[in-house]
């Protein structure tokens, strides 16, 4: 099918805006009721507008995710600006997600503070496969180095999940759906409260036949299926009016059909990966002196278990494969909030963390058996920081600093510094920010039989300046930034050594574009537009997988007061890749791609809503990891009953 070129989204970028001044006469917009700005927590560690935050940061509400019926994290994230979003496969397979060119493994990705990345994993990523978006509030983003705030992993950014907190009376929902590739998936959520108990549960589950893992183009026709079984809770407990605890746990248990590399002859029908997660946090806030001193006491518990396991097949008579990943991370932390005055606040923090990680691994081939044992291995960080935060008039400015000791490698310092004005009258905002950031080496770096226990710690610096503009009483709203972010000592496998060494070198610089219309109560209109260039200092090439070229444009529309309209069009740029059909792997081109989605949605009654959508409409063939299958044109519906 013909591809629908960026110039089309672009136009749309830069011609919507004087569409819409012709309008601007027009009582479109409710007056006299004051806007009230959205709160984020994710870019200070406390509770601020985000007109007053200088740092790149993307908020994400529960609403916008049920109007675009994004079922997974990475089906939300896969749209937004400066992220890269790379699985190998279809629903359920290992997915990655890259900020502003940073590794994969330089995002540290939370639910309500507890750190989610696997310890066990090569780079301590996290793979964004099996996580849905069961009761989930908000989704907030934050670009560019947060090592001062929250440590090793946040070298690129933070993405940040905030679940649902129970309100009012009792209330719940039902909801299922069917579609392509015999896809059935089911949710529940219960939730509640009073100013002294409040809960809030969610459950879902999910099963498809699937699409070949290893590509259809290539020959391969064999499903893979995949399963996943998700809960969340949050329960809070107000026992007097400065006091505050909270329980909040997540549970998913997956399992997913997969194939060989990428490519032909990938097909491989006995092939499966499970994948069992456990996230577990308590919190205790206590405010004192009048909300002058906030404390916030909290642990956290974070725990993976994956298995690999191929048996042998008529295709692969000589190959068998069993292998474990297990680990486990607890986390104590205690922040403290100083209100010192409404212009000042200063924030104090101190965290201690231990992770630890197993794995075994055994296999045949025509080669011979081969074992490999990784025994448990373990290493703890201890963290102090500190943040002031500054609001004079329109003026506002943070600055922090924060110091690592981690067991094995010794210390890292890292430091912050932001600042934001806003021109009120002119409905104008200038932002600018520097930080430095660091990745701890990952047990597998530093104790594998390819790992150096003499590794130092990944580093970058990284800084953005940018500038924002409302008109028309905020029916408009324009945004420019750009950013550059060097990375050094990076962590690279030498394959002259069979070692992980401090080797590496990078940059990544671009510019990111946003435009926001609301022509009118019923329509709503997001572009963004982002140009990324990487570098790899040592060879001179762009780094993997990551787009030079990236167009967003999302368009929503309100109709008969009860229903919604969703129109998603994406853009994303050639990349370059691995092709591991070959050996020694060679370096290949992907073609960009195009992918449409088209969501509705109507409430028949209070208690009764019909949904459903189209996703990749104009069934584009494309790849987003070289050999590896994704989904054509597809659809799905279903209903929801709430009560």
């Amino acid at each position: 099918m013909k591809r629908l070129g960026p110039a089309l989204i672009l136009a749309v970028l830069f011609v919507m805006p004087t569409a819409v001044s012709a309008q601007d006469d027009e009582k479109t917009r409710d007056k006299g009721i004051e806007k009230i700005e959205e709160i984020v927590v994710t870019a200070t560690r406390t509770e601020i507008p985000v007109g007053e935050i200088p740092s790149s940061i993307t908020v994400i509400s529960s609403k916008e995710i049920e109007r675009k019926q994004k079922a997974s994290v990475l089906e939300v994230l896969r749209g937004l600006p400066a992220l890269d979003i790379v699985r190998s496969g279809g629903e359920g397979r290992t997915t990655s997600v890259f900020i502003r060119g940073a590794k994969s493994e330089h995002t540290l990705v939370l639910v309500d503070g507890v750190e989610m990345n696997d310890p066990i994993s090569p780079g301590r990523s996290f793979d964004f496969a099996n996580l849905t978006t069961d009761d989930i509030e908000r989704i907030e983003i934050i670009r560019g180095p947060q090592s001062t705030l929250y440590g090793s992993d946040a070298i690129g950014g933070v993405i940040n999940i905030i679940t649902k907190k129970g309100k009012d009376k009792p209330g719940g929902f039902f909801s299922t759906e069917a579609g392509s590739y015999n896809t059935f998936r089911e949710k529940a959520g219960l939730s509640g409260g009073n100013g002294f108990f409040n809960y809030s549960l969610g459950m879902s589950r999910t099963d498809t036949d699937g699409i070949s893992a290893a590509g259809e183009k290539y020959g391969n026709t064999e499903k893979d299926g995949y399963e996943n079984t998700s809960m969340s809770t949050r329960l809070g407990l107000t026992p007097a009016e400065n006091l505050s605890l909270d329980l909040i746990l997540r549970y998913i248990d997956a399992r997913s059909d997969i194939d060989n590399a990428g490519g032909t002859g990938g097909d491989d029908p006995n092939h499966t990966y499970e994948t069992k997660q456990f996230f577990l946090r308590t919190e205790a806030k206590v405010s004192l002196f009048d909300d002058v001193w906030e404390q916030k006491l909290g642990f956290s518990l974070t725990d993976h278990e994956r298995k690999d396991n191929n048996d042998k097949d008529a295709s692969h008579p000589d190959d068998l494969l069993r292998s474990s990943f297990d680990s486990r991370m607890t986390k104590f932390d205690w922040q403290h909030d100083f209100y010192l005055h409404e212009t000042n606040t200063l924030t104090v923090g101190l965290e201690t963390e231990k992770e630890e990680g197993k794995s075994d691994y055994y296999s045949e081939s025509a080669w011979g058996p081969y074992t490999s044992t990784f025994d448990k291995k373990s290493a703890r960080t201890t963290s102090y920081y500190l943040q002031d935060q500054v609001k004079l008039g329109g003026f506002f400015a943070n600055a922090g600093v924060r110091l690592d000791e981690h067991s094995r490698f010794g210390t890292a310092t890292t430091y912050r510094v932001g600042a934001a004005y806003l021109f009120k009258d002119a409905g104008a905002k200038i932002k600018a920010t520097y930080g430095t950031g660091f990745k701890a080496p990952s047990l597998f770096q530093l104790f594998s039989s390819y790992g150096d226990e003499s590794l130092e710690p990944e580093k970058s610096a990284g800084w953005d300046v940018g500038i924002e503009k409302s008109l028309w009483e905020d029916g408009l709203t324009l945004g420019a930034t750009y950013f550059r972010n060097d990375f050094e000592n990076l962590v690279e496998f030498d394959s002259a050594t069979s070692k992980y060494m401090n080797i590496g070198e990078a940059v990544s610089k671009g510019v990111e574009l946003f435009a926001t219309v609301r022509p009118t109560k019923s329509l709503s209109v997001q572009a963004s537009y982002t140009y990324t260039d990487t570098e790899d200092m040592a060879t001179g090439k762009e780094l993997l997988r990551r787009a030079k070229y990236k167009t967003g444009l999302d368009v929503n529309y309100r109709f008969l007061e009860s229903g919604d309209l969703n129109l998603g069009i994406m853009y994303v740029g050639k990349r370059e890749d691995n092709d591991y059909t070959t050996w020694p792997a060679k370096r290949v081109e992907l073609a960009g791609y195009t992918l449409v989605n088209l969501a509705a949605s109507y409430e028949i009654t209070k208690n009764v809503q019909v949904f459903g959508r189209v996703e990749n409409l104009l069934d584009e063939d494309y790849e987003e990891a070289k050999g590896f299958g994704t989904p054509g044109i597809s659809a799905f519906g279903g209903v929801k009953l709430s009560f």
